[in-house]
Parts: C-alpha cells; structure tokens; sequence
C-alpha cells in the first residue's frame, strides 16, 4: 500500500511522536509498504532503519515550539506526490493531531486514516468533557474541577474553591494534554498557586482532579482484540514525562496481577468508556485502582504512543502479535473502512 505517516507537529508531545512516527514508518517498510514519511511541522522526512531516536527526559519547551509551524500539511495534502494514497496512519500526539483538527483536514480531502473521528478525537482530548460523558454513563472518575485562565486573576479562590471541593491530595494539570506535561500532584494549600500556573502554561483550561492513590493500570483497545490489562509501576510511584520514556525508569506487568473478575470489570469499562466518546480502530483507556477493588477511569487516549516503551504494543506482544504486526493490523482496520463506504 501506499501509505503516508504523519508525525511531529508543535504539540508538547512532540518528541513523543517523532519516536512514535518513526518506529511506524520502520515497521511499515519492513511489510513492504510505500512510505512517505512527513513531520507535520517540517515537511518530508528521510526514515533510515539503522537510526534510533530517543524522546528524552523531558518536554521540549514552549519557546522552541512556538517557532514551529505544522501548517505544512495543508499546502501538500493534494499535490501530486500524496495522490493515490490508501491510507495516512497518524501518529501525532497531542495538539492538532489528536484534536480533531488534522482529522477534520483529511475528511475535507477525503483521505482514509487510522484512529477516531474528528468528534471522537475532540470528545476524549477535553478531558472534563469526557469526564462528563463518562459520569454520565455510569463510569467511575475522579472528582474534579475546571478552570480557565482568569483564575489566575484570583488564585485565593480558586484555592478555597479546590480544598473545599476536591480536597488533598490532588491533581493539576491541562486539560488537553498528554504525556503529564504541566502535571502537578498537589498536598498542601501553598502548592496550589504554582501547579496552577504550570498547567496555565500549557492550556488555557485546566483540572483540579482528586488524586487517587492506588494502582495505575491501563487497558489497551485494538479492534475487537481482547487485551490483558497492564499495569505500571513507575520509579518513585509517579509517572512523569520521564517515566514514561525511558528505558527503566517504569515497570510493566502484562498482564496485571488482578482477581479475574477485577481484570475483567477494567476492560469492560475500558471498552466502555472507548465506545461513548465514539472512539474507532485502537486506543489506550488509563485507570486508577484504589483498595484493591474501586476503579476510576482517567481519560482514553486515541492516538497512544507507539515508541519502545509504549503499552499498546507491549499488550499486543503479550497476545503474540510482534509490532510490525500490529501496525499492520492498525493500518488495515482504516483500509477496510475505506472499503465499506
């Protein structure tokens, strides 16, 4: 097939996708697939299978992605060298890719892609709108409350509002954002002020969310493919940013030491929570577990990470499906779509 992989882009999980990008494209031109490989924010890309790519400990900061532009795709998207495409497989995170946006650009040029729509994308990157359709569906999560930037105008009451309502311990972070960029665990009145301002940094929405300590476990969606849940156990018990990406620092259990009927309950809402927001193709669903026995749904990422540390293919591997394999099945699960119109 003829396949364009889209990756980079200005999101603060830009590093994440270009290791993510990559490790696609690798895996598609292994199957023998045509593959034209292009960083949103900076045109075609060269993909060498000898290279390596490490994400890095952490984010890349604002300043350095403020000077980047990922208009880039829409100046090509119709130009004669992505004609004829059978499928774009994104593999963004964050920002424009995973919003909704860049799925929105390639309904307008009618190109078939892998993961959710452009509603599905948005529904489940606005975390308290999720959160919302979530409560509404009967799916456990955690207490919270959302801010907009004028809160900084009166940071007094957001904090009186905060400990009255959600109390200590808790979370702060952007509400569309992933790979914990601008996260604060908070356990005093004083922290309150500087996680807020952090989380200002990186959205003009935020969550104050009631911390829940317990187990972090999270259940992987490809297809109809029934996958253990996981569950990770990060160095020092949070997983930052640098946890999540490098080697080491996070231990996996696959499948998670759980009583069955436990396991099963955590899919079964996983899969739920995937279904609601109207998610497609594959997906990642994150939960908390405390007491052994109350889970709460976080949030459900449509366009989980694929580098050497990502879940879904550590899921997968644990089924016997190698990551070539399930990029396949990934790209495909679009192809067939595009078959049944």
């Amino acid at each position: 097939m003829k396949i364009a992989v889209l990756f980079g882009g200005t999101s603060a999980e830009r590093k994440v996708s270009i290791a993510s990008g990559i490790k696609i494209a690798e895996a598609l031109l292994r199957r023998s697939h045509q593959v034209i490989a292009i960083d949103t924010a900076g045109g075609f890309v060269q993909i060498d299978l000898k290279g390596n790519y490490a994400v890095g400990a952490i984010p890349p900061d604002e300043k350095s992605l403020s000077s980047l532009d990922d208009r880039y795709l829409t100046t090509r998207l119709n130009e004669r060298d992505l004609a004829d495409l059978d499928v774009v497989f994104i593999g963004l995170h964050g920002g424009h890719g995973e919003d909704g946006t860049i799925q929105a650009l390639l309904n307008l040029s009618n190109v078939t892609y892998t993961g959710s729509d452009v509603l599905a994308s948005a529904a489940a990157m606005d975390k308290a709108f999720s959160k919302m359709v979530f409560k509404l569906n009967g799916i456990p999560t955690p207490e919270w409350l959302l801010y907009r930037s004028t809160a900084l105008n009166d940071t007094n009451a957001a904090k009186r509002e905060i400990i009255s309502t959600v109390g200590f311990p808790l979370v702060i972070k952007p509400n569309a954002q992933g790979s914990t960029v601008g996260l604060s665990i908070v356990n005093s009145e004083n922290e309150i002020a500087p996680a807020l301002k952090l989380a200002f940094e990186y959205d003009s929405r935020i969550l104050a969310e009631k911390y829940i300590a317990g187990r972090e476990l999270t259940v992987a969606i490809v297809g109809d493919y029934d996958l253990p849940v996981i569950e990770i156990v990060p160095e020092g018990g949070f997983y930052s940013y640098e946890c999540k990406y490098t080697s080491g620092k996070s231990k996996y259990i696959c499948p998670a030491v759980l009583p069955t009927d436990l396991a099963e309950k955590c899919k079964q809402l996983g899969r739920k929570a995937f279904d609601v927001l109207g998610c497609r193709d594959y997906g990642r669903v994150d939960f908390r577990l405390r007491g052994g026995e109350e889970l709460y749904c976080l949030e459900v990422n449509t366009l989980p990470g694929m580098t050497p540390t990502s879940l879904v293919p550590k899921a997968m591997k644990a089924i016997g499906i190698e990551f070539d394999e399930l990029i396949e099945i990934i790209a495909n699960l679009a192809v067939r779509r595009k078959s049944e119109k």
